[in-house]
């Protein structure tokens, strides 16, 4: 008789099994320690406009690939990943920031 395989792949079952991000509480090992929350680095330095020429500090937000970094790695707020997006692909557009990696 035929078995019958899970077509799911290797997907943890239960949305209990699948990691989580936040404030919690890692186990590795004995210690434990609490992720920190990630702060917005313009909130916390008051910068309201994002310029397009600094290539210098939109790179920071630029993979090594080329992508640009989500707000969950990075940690900028909604608003400000917005404003930080934009620049970036004018950015892109004038020829300051790379499309992608050179290979």
């Amino acid at each position: 008789m035929a078995e019958q395989r899970d077509t799911r792949g290797s997907r943890p079952g239960s949305a209990s099994q699948r990691p989580t991000g936040g404030d919690k509480a890692v186990a590795t090992g004995k210690k434990q320690y609490f992720r920190r929350k990630k702060v917005c680095r313009f909130c916390v330095e008051k910068i309201d406009d994002i310029n397009y020429k600094d290539v210098r500090m939109l790179s920071a937000f630029i993979a090594e690939r080329g992508k640009i970094v989500p707000r969950r790695i990075s940690g900028v707020c909604a608003p400000h990943q917005r404003r930080l997006s934009d620049a970036i692909k004018k950015a892109r557009n004038i020829a300051l920031l790379p499309f992608a990696a050179s290979v």
